[in-house]
């Protein structure tokens, strides 16, 4: 197995991003590949995936713990991915997400083809980045228009 550990910092309450972790129809919009996310009983989501030219359907197990500051989840099919999102908070508006993602690189070769090696940790990590930044531009804009600032930036008036 792999590990791979990001993070990223947000201008939002905790609370607001556990909410959008929570928020699992609306994966498509910041996670690169999931086409589509149900949610289905009280801790299973099912998510069509498309990586490259492979596409799959993926069921995964959401757990909570840590008091509202940890998601964990795992695939439950072949892929064998599992995970977890650690909130912590920097001050009342501000939210440190990190991420914590183990995978078997042949499985996941295996199963969406692509490169092997330092190349397909190299991809991975780039997209895992790129999806906190997704998450968190989406957070964001949604905390900015909650709080009045349709237009950017809260700070002014």
């Amino acid at each position: 197995m792999t590990t791979l550990e990001e993070q990223i910092d947000i201008t939002a309450p905790v609370l607001a991003a556990w909410e959008q972790l929570h928020r699992v129809h609306e994966y498509p919009r910041f996670v690169d590949g999931v086409r589509t996310a149900h949610p289905h009983g009280r801790n299973l989501a099912h998510l069509g995936v498309r990586i490259g030219s492979a596409e799959r359907s993926v069921d995964t197990e959401i757990t909570d713990r840590g008091r509202g500051r940890v998601m964990a989840w795992r695939t439950l099919d072949s892929v064998h991915l599992s995970g977890a999102f650690a909130l912590l908070p920097l001050d009342p508006e501000h939210t440190r997400l990190q991420i914590r993602l183990e995978y078997d690189p042949e499985a996941v070769h295996r199963e969406f083809g692509g490169p092997r090696g330092f190349a397909q940790a190299g991809a991975i990590e780039r997209t895992v980045r790129e999806d906190l930044e997704h998450f968190r531009d989406l957070l964001e804009a949604r905390v900015t228009t909650a709080n009045g600032h349709p237009h950017g930036n809260p700070h002014t008036p």
